[in-house]
């Protein structure tokens, strides 16, 4: 069964639309939704989370079809990152973990041992629990973004979905944060959707691609069957050279082409 599924998606703002997008997402994978700027990735992952309604076609999570989620329960099966930390007022990283005990919480309910234990848990998986006493906003980006995963895995959700959470990391971090997302699928088999732009972490530390252009989906796959110079051409409009090393992926662009290719 797919963790996440949609049938037929389409969605028209202005000069932009997304048209007939049915994808599957591999339940207990990692996926990454990769593309050109503008080609839909961050519009389809919230209609996934329902932060936006589709024109029409359908979501299922988990089997079930998302409309018919109370949003508690929505909460609780499936977290969502964007990319925005706006808005966060000044608190530690203990107390903006703890906000992703919400879900299960109903107004002035108090945090029990077992939330306090499932909050610690959050922390130490992502190695924040060092720094639960100190003021988000005063961590490097790479820590801000640990402790926001770890607000996400305190919600005990079998689903976590990130809008490009490397953005604005140096390649340490970068790395780091991929490597721990990774670990986390693997020890918790916990399914995880990630909109991402580097193509070579994407291939590498993903189990599935979906490739969009223009509002479509281009090509979806495992990264050593799709991703070539032909695929490089015709999402990127790049010509260059593709080859595997133990299955992570050196791309090296030459030029981009002057004559884009047409889906």
């Amino acid at each position: 069964m797919s963790a996440i599924q949609t049938e037929q998606i389409q969605l028209n703002v202005g000069a932009f639309r997304l048209q007939h997008i049915s994808v599957s997402i591999p339940k207990g994978n990692v996926t990454a939704i990769v593309g050109p700027n503008g080609s839909g990735k961050s519009t389809l992952l919230k209609i996934m989370t329902r932060l936006l309604d589709a024109d029409s076609g359908t979501v299922t999570v988990n089997g079930k079809p998302a409309h018919t989620y109370k949003s508690a329960e929505m909460a609780q099966t499936l977290a969502m990152l964007t990319q925005s930390k706006n808005g966060l007022p000044e608190m530690t990283v203990k107390e903006l973990v703890a906000y992703g005990r919400a879900p299960y919480k109903r107004l002035f309910d108090r945090m029990t041992d077992e939330d306090h234990g499932i909050v610690d848990w959050a922390m130490q998986t992502t190695g924040t629990k060092k720094h639960e006493d100190r003021m988000f906003h005063t961590l490097s980006g790479g820590e801000q973004q640990k402790a926001r995963i770890a607000m996400a895995l305190a919600q005990k959700t079998t689903i976590i979905l990130l809008d490009e959470p490397t953005t604005f990391l140096d390649i340490a971090h970068q790395l780091d944060v991929m490597e721990m997302l990774q670990t986390i699928n693997r020890e918790y088999n916990i399914t995880i959707v990630m909109v991402l732009h580097d193509l070579q972490q994407a291939a590498h530390y993903c189990d599935y691609i979906i490739a969009m252009k223009n509002g479509v989906v281009v090509e979806t796959g495992k990264p050593t069957d799709i991703i070539s110079s032909h695929f490089l051409e015709k999402i990127y409009n790049v010509h260059a050279k593709v080859r595997f090393e133990d299955d992570y992926p050196v791309i090296i662009p030459l030029k981009t082409l002057s004559n884009p290719r047409r889906l």
